[in-house]
């Protein structure tokens, strides 16, 4: 590991624990020649995973764009960023452990409904409103006797 201040190449690990996450290891580390100390993050590398669209195209999957759908979603609510970001990696978690190299958008929109049910019913509902492409007024209702049920 370089030192971010000298680019040396000679740093020692002084401490290790889990992050904040438990998904991830947090290291002091201090540089040998210059004696700086700086702190690194060390996360599992994951298969390459592509999300295949309802239009059939493929991309690759990207952590920031369920993100910004669930800080949408909650804009104005109760919710704190530490809340989405602990059901974004609830939801993550759940899309990696199915361990298939190829997604489909509509399998990923499924989990995150599922998963921001739990977090806010107002939330929810927003995020249907955008994900189910709600067409006329009978069938958000829908969506929404099912939330009250």
């Amino acid at each position: 590991m370089k030192c971010p201040y000298c680019n040396e190449d000679n740093t020692r690990v002084i401490d290790s624990r889990p992050a904040d996450d438990n998904s991830s290891i947090r290291r002091r580390r201090q540089c040998d020649i210059c004696g700086k100390r700086f702190t690194t993050y060390e996360k599992v590398e994951t298969i390459p995973l592509i999300v295949i669209k309802k239009d059939k195209n493929r991309e690759a999957y990207d952590r920031g764009k369920i993100e910004a759908g669930l800080v949408k979603s909650c804009h104005k609510r109760p919710v704190s960023m530490e809340q989405i970001e602990q059901c974004l990696d609830e939801i993550e978690n759940e899309i990696f452990n199915k361990e298939v190299r190829e997604i489909e958008s509509t399998v990923i929109g499924e989990i995150v409904m599922d998963k921001i049910k739990n977090l806010d019913a107002v939330a929810y509902v927003r995020f249907a409103s955008v994900y189910r492409e709600f067409k006329d007024v009978n069938t958000f209702m829908d969506e929404l006797k099912k939330l009250l049920v």
